[in-house]
């Protein structure tokens, strides 16, 4: 529901009347978000705010998944899907959805500020970030939109840049001619790899 809803908001429809259905209301049970781990109250709490949308009447808030997501941080500043170690991939997705109130929460400000710490410790030192299956576009991806969102130059801040090599270096790296990205670098052209890589290049650009 949370992805068909930011799907939708981008381009202009109306996500309370799908086919006769309101995709809001399919995200009013806290339980039920949480059943796929940290992801779903990320993007819950990014459909929402993708068109500042009323949360629907049951027992999610605003305030209740921005505690959710906060409560999941791992010690070493960032989150992940499973485990104790965190990945840049869910820490990137964590920070977009709270960047909207890194100014309004001391609690957020300071759950930000520790992550952006811990993501620029992951950094390679050619630029890239990666996950299980190692460095991939899709880290790299969100990363970008995760620095985007709060401000953060993925190009120029020295932060994000090793041995001269930006984040956003490292992400054009994965660029195909023609058109898209690669998951891997040594890989073929891939569907998901484009998608993120696209809306993170659009978050960059908007920046």
């Amino acid at each position: 529901n949370a992805r068909m809803i930011l799907a939708l908001t981008a381009i202009g429809k109306d996500v309370t009347d799908v086919g006769g259905h309101n995709l809001l209301a399919g995200l009013n049970d806290m339980a039920y978000i949480q059943k796929q781990g940290i992801n779903g109250p990320i993007w819950t709490l990014l459909a929402f705010d993708s068109g500042n949308y009323p949360v629907p009447e049951g027992d999610v808030s605003r305030e209740g998944l921005i505690h959710v997501i906060l409560d999941a941080q791992l010690n070493d500043g960032g989150w992940a899907l499973t485990g104790t170690v965190s990945d840049a991939d869910i820490t990137g997705m964590a920070l977009q959805a709270l960047a909207p109130y890194y100014k309004t929460d001391v609690k957020v400000k300071a759950a930000i500020d520790e992550a952006i710490d811990a993501l620029s410790g992951m950094q390679t030192a050619e630029g890239s970030f990666g996950s299980i299956d190692g460095v991939s576009c899709e880290s790299i991806a969100q990363v970008v939109a995760a620095l985007s969102a709060l401000g953060i130059d993925a190009h120029t801040d020295g932060r994000f840049v090793k041995n001269g090599v930006s984040a956003l270096d490292a992400l054009r790296a994965f660029y195909v001619e023609g058109g898209g990205f690669r998951h891997l670098v040594d890989g073929n052209l891939d569907g998901m790899a484009t998608e993120q890589a696209g809306y993170a290049i659009a978050a960059y650009e908007r920046m």
